[in-house]
């Protein structure tokens, strides 16, 4: 068995979720049936596994699943093969072979998401499904200065859904370092939320540009970012954004990968 690297892209509206989940349809469980149909293994063996999970509703461009798969394997013929079982729902954009000690999960350096809003009174039918549709006018500048507070290394407990820990299990840290947050114009209407962090936890992405949202609607103002930061308590955030605006872009390995 040789170690492989997937790059992945979904429709996520159509998934319940990217991980595995017994009894309903996932990017990943779908993924996996259909590599181990073409390799003749189990989902055991292939042993498969993404750089992030994404929540139901999130799609992706970039996303990265590694893998191992028989030596003899055609990749060429193997993304082919599943792009035309799973395709346009889920597809292989690229696979490659790569050291045995990659990793999807651990060897990724950065993670990549990109929002999308839709920021005019009247909905705009041929984008509903990527972005979150936002009537009211949004103050341009509020979000770009709500935006600075978030760079750096914090506890973002105030944007996360806390994990559940088993009993006696010490409390998982939600201290992330975030690389690079901006927004940009991407025509009259629609604007672009860009997030880079070392990592992300649950909803902290969608947490983040709901509580942005609120900022460029007046409802907060810039300033209340930091103080949101240092509550560390969901309830001090303002909305969860809806999962269908959101992408995960890119994942950032070593050079060496």
């Amino acid at each position: 068995m040789r170690r492989a690297r997937l790059l992945v892209a979904y429709d996520g509206a159509r998934f319940h979720g990217f991980a595995v989940n017994d009894g309903v349809a996932t990017v990943m469980g779908s993924l996996s049936d259909a590599v181990g149909r073409i390799v003749r293994s189990t989902p055991d063996d292939l042993g498969l596994v993404g750089a992030g999970r994404t929540d139901a509703g999130v799609h992706a461009w970039g996303q990265v699943v590694s893998c191992a798969l028989p030596a003899e394997t055609d990749l060429g013929d193997l993304a082919y093969r599943v792009n035309r079982m799973l395709g346009p729902s889920i597809a292989v954009r690229a696979a490659d072979w790569v050291p045995d000690d990659f990793h999807a999960r651990f060897s990724a350096t950065a993670r990549h998401y990109r929002y999308l809003v839709w920021n005019a009174p009247h909905p705009n039918p041929l984008l509903a499904g990527r972005s979150w549709h936002v009537p009211t006018p949004l103050v341009r500048w509020a979000l770009d200065a709500a935006c600075d507070p978030l760079l750096g290394r914090h506890d973002f407990s105030s944007f996360c859904r806390r994990p559940k820990v088993a009993a006696g299990d010490p409390e998982r840290t939600l201290v992330r370092r975030v690389i690079d947050a901006r927004w940009s114009i991407v025509d009259e209407h629609l604007l672009r939320f860009e997030i880079s962090a070392n990592s992300f936890c649950q909803q902290m992405v969608r947490s983040i540009v709901g509580t942005l949202v609120d900022v460029g609607r007046g409802k907060l103002t810039p300033g209340e970012i930091r103080s949101i930061l240092a509550a560390r308590d969901r309830s001090a955030a303002g909305t969860v954004a809806p999962p269908h605006g959101l992408m995960l872009w890119q994942v950032d390995y070593p050079d060496a990968t």
